[in-house]
C-alpha cells in the first residue's frame, strides 16, 4: 500500500473510467457533455410523455369513445327513471280524485276512533321520550352554534379599531 490508501499496481476508479469501452478516448469535459445531453434527451421524452397522457387524460371525446357502453347504460337508465317519473305523476294526476277520497276516508275513521287525536296521526309519546328529544335538540343546536361561532371566528380576520378610537396612556 502506498501512502494514500491504494495498493501499488491496481487502477484508481479515474483510470478504470478512463478504459470503459464507451467513454475510452474522452476527456472529462466531453464525458460530462455527453452525460447531460442523455439525461437531457431522456427528460425531453419524459415531458412528451407526460404531455399526451395530459392530453390524453383531458380529452372528452377520446374518453367517451372508452367508454361507449358505459355511457349508453348510464343514458338507457336515466331515461327509464324519467320515464317512469312522468308516468308515476300521469298516473297521479289521473287518480287524483280517487287518492284523495281514500285519505279522507281514512281521517274520517282516525277521527272516528280517536277524537281527541283529530288534527294529527301521530301518537302521544312519553314524557321521558319528549324530554330526551328536547334535551338532545338542545344540545345539538349548542353544539352547531359553538361550530359556527369558531368557524367564523377562524375564517373572518378581527376588524382593527379606527385610529381614533385607540387611547394612548400618557403616564406610561
Amino acid at each position: 500500500m502506498n501512502g494514500n490508501g491504494r495498493e501499488e499496481g491496481v487502477p484508481s476508479a479515474i483510470e478504470r473510467h478512463e478504459d470503459h469501452r464507451i467513454t475510452r478516448g474522452m476527456g472529462d469535459r466531453k464525458q460530462v457533455e455527453e452525460t447531460a445531453d442523455r439525461i437531457r434527451d431522456e427528460l425531453l421524452l419524459t415531458l412528451a410523455e407526460l404531455d399526451r397522457r395530459r392530453e390524453r387524460a383531458l380529452d372528452v371525446r377520446y374518453h367517451a369513445m372508452q367508454h361507449r357502453n358505459e355511457l349508453m347504460t348510464a343514458g338507457a337508465a336515466l331515461l327509464t327513471v324519467v320515464g317512469l317519473g312522468v308516468a308515476y305523476a300521469v298516473y297521479r294526476a289521473r287518480h287524483r280524485d280517487e287518492i284523495l277520497r281514500r285519505k279522507r276516508r281514512k281521517a274520517l275513521a282516525r277521527a272516528w276512533e280517536h277524537p281527541d287525536r283529530v288534527a294529527s296521526t301521530a301518537e302521544q309519546r312519553p314524557l321521558g321520550a319528549e324530554l330526551g328529544r328536547k334535551l338532545v335538540l338542545i344540545f345539538a343546536s349548542a353544539l352547531a352554534t359553538a361550530v359556527a361561532r369558531n368557524a367564523v371566528v377562524t375564517l373572518v380576520p378581527a376588524r382593527k379599531a379606527p385610529p381614533s378610537s385607540v387611547r394612548i396612556d400618557k403616564n406610561t
